[in-house]
């Protein structure tokens, strides 16, 4: 991670090109799709399970973004109408894009502590890598295997030249597993929302 301050980039709504870009497209063995490919799949390592939402997911999500602390960054806190409205986003995303959030699931208990995988909104300049826990889920390396497994994925799966993550400043516990992600810092950038953030590059795990 480069400590040298980094000159910001602004990218306004405006500005962005809302039409999926070149590298949205996402290839499934023999089948090709711009967008809109159905296909929902599941990882699997030695101590969790990473599938994507469903509709029983709704519990942790309004859990989560019912407490104030643990979503701050998330966009948080959240009504449970909101809470739901990102689980029908991120159910979304994976038919909008061929890609998106899987639930975190350790294999002992089968019940989801969290989310990882990679987002792409309308009118944001590239895709990232995202993750949130259950405060009762961290400090146990659940988000570094995690997100080692979909950043990995993305390389040899989805075949993507780099995989990239955008944080605020203030967000020292994700700047901590971005460094054990040996991410990093290629750029400073003024998001559509207005807010600035580092983005990071995240290498392929050994």
């Amino acid at each position: 991670m480069s400590a040298a301050r980094l000159p910001v980039q602004r990218h306004d709504w405006m500005q962005v090109p809302c039409e999926p870009a070149d590298d949205i497209l996402v290839i499934f063995g023999d089948s090709q799709s711009f967008g809109h490919n159905p296909v929902m799949h599941s990882l699997t390592t030695e101590q969790l399970v990473l599938r994507p939402p469903e509709d029983s997911d709704f519990e942790v999500y309004k859990s989560f973004f019912s407490n104030r602390e643990a979503s701050r960054y998330y966009g948080g806190p959240l009504r449970p109408d909101q809470a739901w409205r990102v689980l029908a986003s991120h159910l979304g995303h994976w038919q909008l894009r061929g890609y998106g959030m899987w639930m975190i699931v350790p294999g002992e208990s089968g019940e989801p502590v969290g989310g990882c995988g990679f987002v792409w909104p309308e009118c944001w300049p590239r895709r990232e890598l995202t993750w949130w826990l259950m405060p009762e889920a961290r400090g146990r390396g659940i988000a570094v295997e995690a997100s080692r497994t979909a950043i990995r994925h993305a390389y040899d799966h989805y075949g993507w030249p780099r995989a990239e993550t955008h944080m605020s400043d203030d967000n020292i516990a994700a700047k901590r597993l971005v460094q054990k992600l040996d991410g990093t810092e290629i750029a400073r950038e003024i998001f559509p929302d207005g807010e600035t953030r580092t983005v990071y590059e995240l290498p392929r795990p050994d």
